[in-house]
Parts: C-alpha cells; sequence; structure tokens
C-alpha cells in the first residue's frame, strides 16, 4: 500500500485552497493514487452541521474534519483538505494526532494576501461583509493565525493554479508520499 498523507491547505477565503486541492487532486489521480478532497463547504454542512462560527464551534469542525482526515491517510489514502482552520492551536492540534498515528500531515499555507482575496471574493463573502450582512468573516473580524512554520507557503497573486498545486506535488514526492 502507497503512503497516505494529509495536506491541509490553510489560508483566508477566497485564496485558492480549495482550486489547488482540485487541480493537485487530478494530478494524483492521474499517477494512480488514491485521493479524497475534503472540502470545507461540503464537511461543514454534512459533518459539522449544527456548528455556528465561534471560535469553540470553529475549533470543533477543524478537530472533526482532522479525524476524518488522518483516519483516510493512515489507510493509505491522500487527504486533501483545503479548510481555513483560522487559529495555530487547532491546527497543532490536529498535526499532534497526525503525529500520535505515525501519519504523515503537511501543512500548507496559501499565503495569498487579503487585499488579492478581497478583490477575487468568488462566494461575495467580503462583499457581505463590507455591507453588514456577514459578521465573523475569517481574516476581516474575525482572526487568522497565520502558521509559523508551514512545510510550504504559496502565494496565489499573479500565479496560475498549475503553479501552486505542482509546488504541493513537488512536496509530497519530496517527502516521498506521492
Amino acid at each position: 500500500m502507497s503512503p497516505g498523507a494529509t495536506v491541509w491547505l490553510t489560508g483566508l477565503p477566497g485564496a485558492g485552497k480549495t482550486t489547488i486541492a482540485s487541480v493537485l487532486a487530478g494530478q494524483l489521480r492521474a499517477a494512480g493514487r488514491e485521493v479524497e478532497v475534503l472540502d470545507g463547504d461540503e464537511l461543514r454542512a454534512n459533518l459539522s452541521a449544527g456548528l455556528g462560527f465561534s471560535r469553540q464551534d470553529r475549533d470543533t469542525h477543524v478537530r472533526r474534519v482532522g479525524f476524518v482526515a488522518e483516519l483516510l491517510a493512515r489507510h493509505g489514502v491522500i487527504a486533501l483538505v483545503p479548510v481555513i482552520a483560522p487559529y495555530a492551536a487547532t491546527r497543532d492540534d490536529v498535526r499532534a494526532q497526525h503525529d500520535a498515528h505515525g501519519t504523515s500531515y503537511l501543512e500548507v499555507h496559501v499565503a495569498t494576501p487579503l487585499a488579492e482575496c478581497r478583490r477575487r471574493d468568488p462566494k461575495g463573502l467580503y462583499a457581505r461583509a463590507a455591507a453588514g450582512e456577514l459578521t465573523a468573516l475569517t481574516g476581516v473580524d474575525d482572526p487568522y493565525e497565520e502558521p509559523d512554520k508551514p512545510d510550504l507557503r504559496v502565494d496565489t497573486t499573479g500565479s496560475d493554479v498549475a503553479t501552486a498545486a505542482q509546488r504541493v506535488l513537488d512536496l509530497l514526492i519530496e517527502r516521498g508520499l506521492a
């Protein structure tokens, strides 16, 4: 069995996390790997239905996603996790959970600046926040704690998604996981 791994793509809303994960998933599948993309919005609607956006609820959601990712990775799947996970301590907990099982965990900070994320605004979240229709938006009126030492930092400003996905794939290859 090929080694599994969790690749957690953290960053602000609109940074490009899900887009990178989708392209990377295609590359890995083409190479014959088992891959699952654990999309934050889908998981929030299904795995974490009923949770809000308080710090406690966000932490609960991230820990749940981390559990599922680790379980998949432990069984040879590459779990791509494009989930904001705004708090460093919770991301550290997820890494520790992986470490406890000897499961590979890579943290990728999709470090696209707030101004670029606002410009893109693919889901209209920043516009809704500016209009006062949305509160507790990560990076605007709720904190986002950038990773101090991610395994990889990618800024998608002015670069194509294929280049960003290739950088993550190169990291997986370098670590013997792809």
